[in-house]
């Protein structure tokens, strides 16, 4: 039998059957292009793209204008809109060669990060409720479309939408530095209840055109912690939206995927509750709290892409090959695990190249003397 491709391997896995090989990807935003990594998805490692399945157009008579600014020694831009109910503006960083590289990355780091929010003081709520609701999201294939033809069987090109409503504000809108988001719900209750109906609401037409994209996967693009999102938040404005999400994704065949790169554990119970088919980038430990075994126990009617610790990545290429042996030891028989191998870092070629050595050789069934195998194979 000829081995899978790829795609066939991430796919396979995504849906719950037996792979040849254990599925392992790097994503496009952060990977390096030349001999390391040319060598490594020559011997198995895939490419995921992820591209957006929609442009978005703001009505109402919003302008929106951009200028470049320094403060406090940084370079940033300033981005104002101005409706007929006020203006709200965010500063964002740029870093050094954020836009000379893919992904608006900087030579160094994910960029931009903003600096300064578009929710600061009470009134600004009304202004981007009303942003929020002039906001028309309009379907465009075209960019999934073009990698798909680019990357073949190579990986898998999944459609991106933005964080889930609640994360809008926690993450983007509002901000949780400081503590910030949680003074807010707490002395403004009504205001953010209204902004997250509004967003919520806003989103149905963006589930419908994810829905009906060519890409098999679709990422909501959160970033959940259960300190930031404690279970009860996560109950009451997490839940109901992937609910939402993925009622529509089901519908037309689409696979559903929630990014949950942080501590999960004291969510882990509530996780099991939701219709998500794939939590990505759960990171195990050190990292993470929630060993990646100990999640596909509890969790078995779902898949997780796994993201590969960055904190053992500055350990070097021997922490890298060890603690990639434990974590195949931990998820014996390997079904339902696909391993990513960043899922917001540079990888140096020396720990790509070793996780590749470890992973190439997964084949499907894992069991102790495979792994011991790999592991003499490796000196």
């Amino acid at each position: 039998m000829a081995d899978m491709t790829r795609y066939e391997r991430i796919m396979t896995t995504s849906r719950k059957k037996r792979a040849d090989r254990l599925p392992f990807f790097h994503f496009w935003r952060h990977s390096q292009v030349g001999w390391a990594e040319r060598e490594c998805r020559n011997r198995g490692m895939g490419m995921c793209w992820v591209r957006p399945p929609y442009i978005q157009k703001i009505h109402g008579g919003v302008e929106m204008t951009e200028k470049q600014l320094v403060t406090s020694g940084v370079n940033v831009l300033r981005r104002t809109y101005t409706t007929p109910v006020g203006s709200i503006w965010l500063d964002e960083k740029r870093g050094r060669g954020t836009e000379q590289w893919h992904a608006l990355r900087s030579w160094d780091d994910i960029s931009p990060w903003q600096t300064q929010r578009l929710i600061k003081e009470p009134e600004d709520y009304k202004v981007l409720k009303y942003l929020v609701e002039n906001t028309e999201y309009i379907a465009d294939y075209y960019p999934i479309e073009q990698a798909m033809d680019w990357l073949g069987d190579d990986g898998v090109v999944i459609d991106a939408l933005p964080h889930s409503p609640m994360q809008m504000l926690m993450i983007d809108w509002i901000g949780s530095e400081g503590g910030r988001f949680f003074i807010h719900h707490a002395k403004y209750p009504d205001l953010v209840e209204e902004l997250y109906e509004a967003i919520s609401k806003s989103r149905e037409a963006m589930y419908d055109i994810a829905a009906k994209s060519p890409a098999p996967v679709s990422m909501c693009g959160d970033n959940i912690d259960g300190v930031l999102v404690n279970p009860r938040l996560f109950e009451k404005y997490f839940m109901p939206e992937y609910e939402k999400e993925a009622k529509v994704l089901h519908e037309h065949g689409k696979l559903m995927f929630v990014h949950m790169d942080g501590r999960i554990n004291n969510i882990k119970h509530l996780v099991a509750k939701t219709p998500i088919d794939i939590i990505e980038a759960l990171h195990s430990p050190p990292m993470g709290d929630l060993p990646i075994g100990e999640a596909l126990s509890l969790w078995k009617d779902k898949v997780i892409w796994t993201g590969y610790p960055g904190s053992v990545y500055t350990l070097g290429p021997e922490a890298v090959k060890k603690h990639a042996l434990n974590l195949l030891r931990d998820v014996i028989p390997g079904d339902r695990l696909v391993v990513e191998v960043s899922t917001e870092n540079i990888v140096s070629n020396e720990n790509m190249r070793m996780l590749t050595s470890v992973l190439e050789n997964a084949t499907l069934p894992l069991t102790m003397d495979n792994i011991d195998e790999i592991e003499r194979s490796l000196g």
